[in-house]
């Protein structure tokens, strides 16, 4: 299964948009995933760090994905974050993902009880054998506290166990090292960044695609950009990188916020002053943007013909 599945281009991680009551707002949601398809998006990723996975208990897990799949209604493919502390809980998710229609899953180290590396593979070989899907491996050890070397995505993608990589991982001496030995081996993997400041440098590097949060703000730029890299043009992709950079901005005007608040607070609240989002409820316990802060925003958006 997993070296049949290549995903390439631009796979946004889309936002989630909830009322105040946090359950999602469905009409936000359409009008987001819509936009991003229309904008020409190759892939859509629900459920990741920035759609509030780790917030989300099961039932509005269940929500985020029938209602986006419903929305997508196989448009383009959709990667599910099944994202739990161990094996058996991402299963589950996993399960119901499968149920759900999902094309793939997306999964991390696994984390709070950590193990060694031979745990970390076993983690991901269990998965493929409960799962048929294929699995995106997320480096995220940011959030997860593991690293998932380069070798061993090497060794899990050529005995086919993942189906590609989601890199977040701010490495790019291994990412590079594991783009190059995908190619000596075959290129049984679909390798991504999600690192959205520096898309033109993993392109440059020969990445498959990204997975970048800020495209559910500019997604037209990140696809012209992924168009300007299958062309060769190396010259407009960085063109395009420094436009996108510029609206990144939004995430380093505000005041007085930090980690989740500043970076999906900012997605939300920008997504809000162009009318996609009716809301930018936040979930428990990280508070929606105020004041100059949503004004500080807004003044990038502006200044960027975003808004």
């Amino acid at each position: 299964m997993s070296n049949q599945f290549k995903l390439r281009g631009v796979v946004p991680p889309v936002v989630t948009p909830d009322l105040p009551d946090h359950t999602v707002d469905i009409p936000s949601y359409e009008r987001l995933i819509n936009r991003l398809i229309d904008a020409g998006v190759n892939g859509l990723f629900l459920l990741g760090s920035t759609g509030e996975v780790a917030f989300s208990d099961d039932r509005h897990r269940e929500q985020i994905v029938t209602e986006g799949i419903r929305i997508v209604d196989g448009r383009v493919p959709v990667l599910v974050g099944c994202i739990d502390t161990e094996t058996d809980r991402v299963i589950k998710h996993a399960r119901r993902a499968q149920e759900l229609g999902a094309d793939g899953i997306v999964v991390t180290a696994p984390f709070y009880a950590l193990g060694g590396i031979d745990e970390l593979k076993e983690h991901f070989r269990i998965i493929y054998a409960e799962i048929d899907l294929p699995i995106f491996a997320y480096d995220i050890p940011a959030c997860v506290h593991t690293k998932i070397p380069w070798k061993v995505a090497i060794e899990l993608g050529q005995e086919g166990t993942i189906a590609g990589v989601k890199d977040s991982s701010g490495d790019d001496i291994g990412f590079r090292y594991l783009v190059e030995a995908n190619n000596k081996i075959g290129h049984p993997m679909s390798l991504l960044t999600g690192h959205e400041i520096v898309v033109d440098g993993a392109y440059l590097s020969g990445a498959d695609g990204s997975v970048p949060g800020l495209a559910n703000v500019i997604p037209e730029l990140y696809v012209a950009q992924w168009k300007a890299y299958q062309a060769g043009d190396w010259v407009k992709v960085k063109e395009l990188q420094d436009q996108i950079n510029e609206v990144s901005h939004i995430f380093d005007v505000t005041k007085g916020v930090v980690g989740y608040a500043g970076g999906v607070g900012a997605f939300k609240t920008a997504l809000n002053l162009m009318g996609i989002f009716d809301h930018d409820t936040m979930p428990h316990p990280v508070r929606s943007l105020q004041g100059a802060n949503r004004e500080a925003i807004k003044k990038v958006l502006v200044e960027n013909n975003v808004l």
